[in-house]
């Protein structure tokens, strides 16, 4: 079976980028930023990015191109013989498809969101009615049910149009008409009136908040936000690192990647925090900034149910860039792994996703009685903490230790791989700090995660 392949690199980059970017930079980004001291921050933050993201994308952008395939077959195909590296590839694909269970609900909500405000669902409503609004939602089984079968359906009906006529055309349109809709946003809530003091409290260095707040929590926020920002170590951008050919090094095309995710991210809170000081709404993280605080902003707004609509329209982009290239992974890793063709694998995925993505939506509502990891929680909570505190930390140890141990693929090989083509080299002078320090800075992150889980 002939294996597909993107047709340009502009395809590669956006998808990937498409991947990383998710709601994350939305409700979390803009928001530990302004709380944590604005530029100051963002400094910090992007020194993480590059020391730890950069290093751990080259290195799954490097297995995948070197073996031309999934994280399903990737390191049978370059791992030492007798070795056992192989064996992550069903945490990998765990990783894939918890992270489904749950993104697929979320995703659904934005769509959810984008109908009712484009048909006027919130006009004439109070503050207390946006809430209420939420909360039905979450109370409606069948609504949340729907709204998530009519993403995975057309998500995976993007890629059952194949790599280069669905996920990248798609894709790449989509991404474009999100930064597109980003800037248009973003430029509207900077001449709203008064628009002056939420973008002094987003963007104005406050070193202040950051020895108000101690310099330990700020770091680790910020390590924790470059870290799991991106989605590495399930082999989801992995895949694409195995579409595309050997014309450029991968240390510029992960720094591209970076720099869109990054852009977005600081972009969301133009959008986002202008409009809330412009009208007295203080600005919340989470769910309740996206689906309460944000729409009765849009309310109070002039035009407000056009830019809601278009705000709306711009995550359900977001949202669906990443479902997209996750469902492409995992079509990929099904097809590697039993040689079905790529259309049959597809009919197989929706059924097991719709069933498999149930539990979230009946975790707000039937079962909600569930609280898996304490009271107050609900299954959402249990898959996204297995995803996020625990396969993409260990995840990205394990492409790390692959890339830089004698006993897996290999520096030599791993960097030979990541400078084949033109552009930006991999720096060798780094490799010390990618084989022992970044692994101890993973450990750290993974620790700390069960510490503010469970003992904090």
């Amino acid at each position: 079976m002939e294996r597909e392949s993107f047709s340009s690199r502009l395809g590669f980059i956006l998808i990937s980028a498409g991947c990383a970017i998710g709601l994350g930079n939305v409700w979390r980004f803009p928001f530990i930023t302004g709380l944590y001291g604005g530029a100051s921050f963002v400094l910090i933050y992007l020194c993480f990015l590059l020391l730890l993201g950069l290093p751990i994308m080259v290195a799954e952008f490097a297995v995948g191109r070197a073996s031309v395939r999934s994280a399903a077959k990737s390191f049978d195909v370059l791992e030492p013989a007798g070795t056992k590296w192989h064996l992550y590839k069903y945490g990998a694909i765990a990783g894939n498809v918890l992270l489904m269970m749950f993104y697929t609900t979320v995703s659904g909500w934005m769509l959810y969101y984008f109908y009712k405000m484009a048909v006027g669902g919130f006009v004439g409503l109070d503050a207390k009615g946006v809430g209420n609004v939420f909360g039905s939602l979450l109370s409606d089984p069948v609504t949340m049910a729907g709204n998530m079968i009519i993403i995975v359906l057309s998500c995976f009906g993007v890629c059952y149009l194949g790599v280069k006529a669905g996920v990248e055309r798609i894709t790449k349109n989509m991404m474009a008409c999100l930064l597109l809709l980003m800037l248009i946003l973003a430029i509207n809530s900077i001449t709203l009136p008064n628009s002056s003091a939420g973008l002094k409290y987003y963007l104005y260095p406050d070193f202040n908040r950051v020895l108000e707040h101690g310099i330990r929590e700020v770091v680790f926020a910020a390590m924790g936000q470059a870290f799991f920002t991106l989605s590495l170590g399930i082999g989801a951008l992995a895949i694409f690192g195995s579409y595309i050919g050997k014309e450029q090094r991968l240390t510029g095309e992960a720094m591209w990647i970076m720099a869109l995710d990054t852009f977005v991210a600081i972009v969301s809170g133009l959008i986002i925090f202008p409009a809330c000081f412009s009208f007295g709404i203080n600005p919340d993280s989470g769910p309740n900034l996206l689906f309460i605080t944000l729409p009765n902003v849009f309310n109070a707004m002039s035009g407000g149910r056009i830019w809601g609509t278009l705000f709306f329209l711009f995550m359900l982009f977001a949202a669906m860039s990443t479902v997209i290239a996750v469902f492409e992974n995992i079509t990929s890793c099904i097809c590697d792994l039993t040689g079905w063709e790529r259309k049959k694998t597809i009919r197989f995925n929706i059924i097991a996703i719709i069933l498999l993505s149930l539990p979230c939506v009946l975790g707000f509502n039937l079962w909600g009685h569930i609280q898996p990891l304490g009271k107050g929680t609900c299954i959402l909570d249990l898959e996204d903490f297995l995803v996020s505190n625990n396969l993409l930390p260990l995840g990205s140890l394990i492409y790390l230790s692959f890339c830089t141990s004698r006993y897996g693929w290999g520096w030599d090989n791993f960097i030979a791989e990541a400078d084949t083509g033109k552009g930006i080299p991999f720096p060798k002078w780094i490799r010390f700090y990618a084989t022992y320090i970044l692994p101890l800075i993973v450990l750290y992150i993974f620790f700390n995660g069960y510490y503010a889980m469970f003992v904090k």
